[in-house]
C-alpha cells in the first residue's frame, strides 16, 4: 500500500487555450509554496506537455494533480478519455510529437492507468532531492 502524500493539491482546468499556462502556473506556486523551487522548471515543462496532450487528443476538461510523498515529487493529469499515450518518434524538423519524450527525459519515471470510468491518468515523478 502507498503512503499518503505529505501534501498534495489539484486543479481542474478546461479544454482551452490558457490551460496549459494555467497547469504551469499552478506548478510554479505549489512548489514554491512547498520550497521546492529546484524542481520548478523540469515539472512546469512536464506539465505543460501533459496538458497539451489531454487538450489534443482527449478535447476534455482535466484534472491536474501535484502531490508528494516519501521524497517523491508526482503529478498527474487526468482527462476524459481512455486513449492510451503513445511515444512517437519524431523527426528533427516535426512540429509535434515531442511530448512525451519530453516527460521521459525531464521525470524519473512515467506512466498511465485507467480508472473504472475509463478516464486515463499520465503521472511523472521527480525526486525531491537531486540525485
Amino acid at each position: 500500500m502507498a503512503s499518503p502524500p505529505d501534501w498534495s493539491h489539484q486543479v481542474v482546468l478546461e479544454c482551452e487555450a490558457v490551460s496549459a499556462g494555467r497547469a504551469r502556473d499552478f506548478v510554479c506556486r505549489h512548489l514554491a509554496a512547498h520550497r521546492l523551487p529546484h524542481l520548478v522548471e523540469d515539472i512546469r515543462l512536464v506539465a505543460s506537455e501533459l496538458a497539451t496532450n489531454a487538450m489534443d487528443h482527449a478535447r476534455t476538461p482535466f484534472v491536474v494533480t501535484l502531490s508528494m510523498a516519501g521524497g517523491t515529487v508526482l503529478l498527474g493529469v487526468q482527462d476524459g478519455s481512455d486513449a492510451i499515450p503513445v511515444r512517437s518518434a519524431s523527426g528533427c524538423m516535426d512540429v509535434h510529437g515531442r511530448g512525451l519524450v519530453i516527460v521521459e527525459s525531464l521525470s524519473s519515471a512515467w506512466g498511465f492507468s485507467t480508472d473504472d470510468r475509463g478516464f486515463k491518468s499520465v503521472w511523472a515523478t521527480f525526486p525531491e532531492r537531486h540525485q
